[in-house]
């Protein structure tokens, strides 16, 4: 009766575990996620900000996908995008506002 307790009782052990290993898989998988989402969030927030500050938006034109223009120190057109990175466009490749 001791051996068949003992043994029954290591198999919940070891299936327990196993379990609590998918868990936290699945929790660090979706923690680095929001941290990605955070992180790529705060950097668009961030150049947005700069560039409101520093540079200057072109009225009445709108990037591939209706993003801000801005127009630079060295008179560059660019949008920034969801994670926060500057693209620079030729002004003939600009949509008008509509």
């Amino acid at each position: 009766m001791k051996k068949i307790l003992g043994i029954s009782l290591l198999l919940f052990i070891g299936t327990a575990t196993v379990t609590n290993a998918q868990t936290v898989k699945k929790t660090k998988q979706a923690i680095k996620t929001g941290a990605n989402k955070t992180g790529n969030k705060t950097a668009e927030l961030a150049s947005k900000g700069t560039a409101r500050v520093t540079d200057k938006r072109v009225n009445g034109k709108t990037g591939p996908n209706n993003e801000t223009i801005y127009i630079d120190s060295n008179s560059k057109y660019y949008w920034i995008d969801k994670k926060g990175k500057r693209h620079y466009i030729a002004y003939s490749a600009l949509k008008t506002k509509v």
